[in-house]
């Protein structure tokens, strides 16, 4: 009940992130038929272009040896054991083809599916891999119960299958040996390779349809419930209350730098209370006025606060300030547009200054 209930749950698509971290652990969607394809193909294809010249070969020593037993000294085992090597090394020249394309075939059909990865999880000793009580779980569990009714369906479909396509085997095999033997012969490789293709024939199928069963299930499988989007979205990117806790300390921190540099201004532009903004500005050192300091309500009567206790000029001027708030940047150089008037009040500063 407990896991009905849990994959209802898993209702979100899985992320790239368990995506990739499954691929890691070897978890990938991996059909088992496709290397029995890939194997009975390699198995054609060895018999038709390479199985006829070796048989030809190994018939020929088979017959020199038979030719020449008179010459062989069975006096021993030592004999026997050299006659024996030398048989099954003529045996094992014809087989050898056939292994190595079994074993590249087997690669293959796995190299197919799934990038090849070296994935140390996998050969990791684990108990529960040779624990009788998890074994038994996994074989009478849902999907191992799943599994065996997609195996006899395999089974049942390929064979009504062959049995459709080999529908005259029989009387073919009857008809035959009321011939020749080579006629006979002939009409047995028929059915054979008749027999054969419609093996292949079935595989494929069945192969293509549990190709796609497999990946079907393996995203059904990765399948996350809302939570765990939430807490990944949450480790990926940090937990929000950390987030904006740490956007507060910046904030507080960026704004002691500010009032740290209110003063060096030459000068504050103010609304009269609400909005103020702080410029200095040296010939000898700055091209333009620089904005050191801004801010609205409570930081703004700080910034006049600071500037009046320093002796710094504070100009109110609405229009000028509610213009230049919403388009100068701290440590920035005001806009252009805003030369003129700034250029003005420095004129009224350095009046002042001459005066006094």
């Amino acid at each position: 009940m407990a896991d009905e209930e849990d994959k209802e749950s898993k209702t979100e698509e899985a992320s790239e992130k368990k995506i990739r971290d499954a691929l890691e652990k070897g978890q990938t969607p991996f059909s088992k038929e496709t290397p029995i394809l890939f194997s009975l193909l390699a198995i054609l294809f060895v018999m038709t272009f390479v199985m006829p010249g070796r048989i030809t070969d190994m018939a020929q020593q088979l017959a020199t040896m038979m030719d020449q037993s008179f010459e062989y000294e069975l006096g021993g085992s030592g004999d026997i054991y050299w006659l024996l090597q030398r048989v099954i090394l003529i045996a094992g020249a014809i087989t050898l083809p056939l292994f190595i394309a079994l074993i590249i075939a087997g690669i293959a059909g796995s190299a197919a599916q799934n990038t090849p990865r070296f994935v140390g999880e996998r050969i990791k000793p684990q108990m529960s891999r040779i624990s009788l009580i998890k074994g038994w779980e996994r074989i009478f569990s849902v999907k191992g119960f799943a599994e065996f009714i997609k195996a006899t369906a395999k089974l049942i479909f390929a064979t009504v299958l062959v049995v459709m396509i080999l529908h005259d085997l029989v009387p073919r095999m009857m008809q035959g040996m009321n011939t020749e033997i080579g006629g006979f012969l002939l009409v047995v490789k028929e059915m054979l390779l008749k027999l054969f293709a419609a093996i292949i024939f079935a595989m494929v199928l069945i192969s293509a349809a549990d190709w796609f069963w497999t990946r079907f299930q393996w995203k059904t499988d990765l399948k996350m419930s809302r939570q765990e989007v939430k807490e990944e979205v949450k480790q990926s990117q940090g937990d929000p209350i950390v987030k904006a806790r740490l956007r507060s300390i910046a904030h507080d921190r960026a704004r002691r730098r500010m009032m740290n540099a209110v003063p060096t201004a030459s000068l504050v532009i103010a609304n009269p209370t609400h909005l103020a903004i702080a410029l200095r500005y040296d010939p000898g050192s700055d091209p333009a006025p620089i904005v050191v300091a801004k801010g609205q309500d409570l930081i703004a009567l700080r910034i006049r606060e600071l500037a009046e206790e320093k002796g710094i000029p504070v100009f109110q001027n609405v229009e000028l300030a509610r213009a230049m708030y919403g388009q100068v940047s701290l440590d920035q150089i005001i806009p252009s547009e805003f030369f003129k008037a700034v250029a003005e009040l420095i004129s009224i500063i350095r009046r002042r200054a001459q005066k006094s």
